[in-house]
């Protein structure tokens, strides 16, 4: 469970968007999602591998 400490002088905004960030950095509802399904093995290393490509060419075409 996250916990989101406000403090002094803080307002609420400011803690909301702390509280969304950390939600999102922790994936919680990704994790979620992925545990609706069964994914193969074979499926996930095929993605990882796709989206290491993907990041690969981004970086490739920075340097260019």
């Amino acid at each position: 469970m996250l916990k989101i400490i406000i403090k002094e002088g803080e307002s609420i905004d400011r803690a909301l968007k702390r509280y969304k960030r950390k939600h999102r950095n922790i994936k919680v509802m990704q994790n979620l999602r992925e545990g609706q399904f069964f994914t193969k093995p074979s499926i996930k290393r095929r993605r990882e591998i796709q989206k290491a490509s993907y990041i690969q060419n981004m970086k490739d075409q920075e340097n260019i």
